[in-house]
């Protein structure tokens, strides 16, 4: 018998892992592999998941040759990448194919060596036929594979023990089973015990923004702002709560009846949210806002046209001049992109502290501290609310202070900060319109059970906040901020404001985008003797002129 648990065989030397900084070199030496495994393919017609299997089989088998290691998220982020080479190489010639098949580079160091004649495969994609027979075959492997032993392999080293049991039952059971689809097998086999089972193809592919798991066989996905449903599919209800269990025990959280709620991230800092019966009535719930691997600034978002260059250029300033600013908009609107972006803009010599539900934020500055809240535990005690994070960040002698979400009575704590000498912090919060955030902030302060007049509360307000950023998700997917506007002060008992840029909605053009302009309305800036404290007057007056 074939297994882990033939402790008697010769041990191999470890792998060798391989560093981050050698992916792009393995990434080109496996490029002729990758073109030559398709070769005349029209690979524009193949979908995405497919393409990420059948170059999965061949990283799996060129690693494991190698004798080299990756992890899953180095494996998905070769996957990737070279599924986006591969796209680009598909307007080619045969014969400039033929030429870059040809023209394999030489090994380099921690690289992965690209096989000689390497098959093409056309029958690798997660179709039924592989499905039925993943799902008579896995009960086997299971009952041969010593999984206590397993669970400390390396990837490659279980995937060479599933591959050769995988061998062995094809053959006792007399199944019609090619090598390409017998490597299918092991793979999703792999994914189901090592990483996401079906969603790990969803998870390289570098198009999908947000997958959303509704029960076992719903599972759709938004590429370019847009949802479409996919063709991925687990096997049952468990099968789903199988791997929403895995998702959430890498962060010490658990998810069952007594717990069917949760907030989540992945190792690569994706945000999770699931939810199982009994509330979710239809079947487990698992929802991921996927971590974006390019870091996205102002400068990419002007050339996305999600914002003008003028706008551009005002909210750097309003961040480098440490202006407290409120991100607004709907759900999936670009919110904590665009709070990634301007953060972009702090000084690296500032101490920052960052609070979430469920941390996703990606700053790059050098002194950030990340706090997490933490649910309460089966006797209901040791919660940690926003709240409870606010005040103690207060005590941690913090530059800035950045709210993922706003949304209860950690709003008072908040302006207080700052009131208080924290300038410069940034918040999210869910609202429709500039003038409907402040409202929420207001009923927010009223969540908290504090007593005070209107007016009370708006001044604080007023005083705490400089800028309120709106952005909005429109009907053709593109994300674009669609108000600028400045907090001025109280006149009577209203929070007055002034808007500096606004975008205006025009027509829709013959590709289905909307047609519009971003206009700014020519007035001078509240803040521009702020502006002016930190030398950044004269470039704010230009454009704003």
């Amino acid at each position: 018998m074939t297994g882990v648990a033939d402790s008697e065989q010769p041990r191999k030397p470890a792998p060798e892992e391989i560093e981050d900084s050698n992916l792009d070199a393995v990434r080109r030496q496996l490029q002729p592999s990758v073109l030559a495994l398709f070769g005349d393919d029209d690979i524009s017609m193949i979908p995405r998941p497919e393409l990420a299997l059948r170059i999965g089989n061949l990283l799996t088998n060129e690693v494991e040759r190698s004798g080299t290691k990756l992890t899953l998220l180095q494996r998905r982020k070769l996957v990737t990448g070279l599924i986006d080479w591969l796209l680009q190489c598909d307007a080619l010639q045969p014969e400039e194919r033929q030429e870059i098949i040809g023209a394999m580079p030489e090994a380099e160091p921690g690289a992965v060596t690209p096989p000689e004649g390497h098959p093409k495969d056309k029958a690798t994609s997660h179709t039924p036929t592989i499905e039925a027979a993943r799902n008579k075959v896995h009960p086997l492997v299971m009952e041969r594979l010593d999984v206590s032993a397993a669970s400390q392999l390396p990837r490659d080293d279980l995937t060479r023990q599933i591959g050769e049991i995988v061998r062995e039952i094809v053959i006792d059971e007399k199944l019609n089973l090619n090598a390409p689809e017998q490597q299918s097998i092991v793979d999703l086999m792999l994914d189901d015990m090592l990483g996401l089972g079906p969603l790990e193809p969803l998870l390289a592919d570098e198009s999908v923004t947000d997958i959303m798991v509704n029960g076992p066989y719903q599972i759709y996905v938004e590429r370019r702002g847009k949802l479409e449903l996919s063709n991925i599919r687990f096997q049952n209800d468990e099968h789903v709560l199988n791997i929403a269990r895995r998702i959430v025990s890498q962060i010490g959280r658990r998810v069952d009846e007594t717990t069917p709620l949760v907030d989540a991230r992945l190792l690569d800092g994706s945000r999770v949210n699931i939810i199982i019966p009994p509330l979710a009535i239809d079947g487990p719930s698992i929802s991921i806002r996927k971590f974006a691997k390019k870091g996205i600034t102002l400068d990419v978002m002007q050339r996305q046209n999600n914002i003008s260059a003028a706008m551009a250029t005002v909210l750097k300033i309003a961040s480098r001049s440490q202006l407290n600013i409120l991100i607004s908009g709907g759900t999936g609107s670009g919110k904590t992109t665009l709070l990634n972006a301007m953060s972009q803009m702090i000084d690296p010599g500032e101490r920052i502290v960052t609070i979430e539900d469920a941390a996703e934020l990606q700053l790059q500055q050098p002194h950030v501290v990340r706090l997490e809240t933490r649910p309460p535990n089966l006797e209901g005690s040791g919660e940690i609310t926003m709240r409870d994070l606010v005040k103690n960040a207060l005590r941690m002698r913090p530059d800035r202070i950045i709210l993922g979400e706003v949304r209860g009575s950690e709003a008072v704590d908040m302006l207080q900060a700052m009131n208080t000498g924290h300038d410069g912090s940034l918040g999210t919060i869910h609202a429709n319109r500039p003038r409907e955030a402040l409202t929420r902030l207001e009923n927010m302060i009223g969540m908290a059970g504090i007593n005070l007049p209107a007016r009370a509360v708006r001044t604080q307000i007023a005083s705490a906040l400089d800028m309120i950023v709106q952005v909005s998700r429109m009907r053709d997917g593109m994300r674009r901020v669609t108000h600028v506007e400045e907090i001025v002060g109280m006149e009577g008992e209203i929070i007055t404001t002034q808007t500096l840029f606004t975008y205006e909605f025009e027509g829709e053009g013959k590709d289905g985008l909307l047609l519009g302009s971003f206009k700014s309305s020519g007035l001078r800036p509240n803040f521009t003797p702020r502006a002016a404290y930190f030398g950044l007057d004269k470039p704010l007056m230009e454009v704003m002129g």
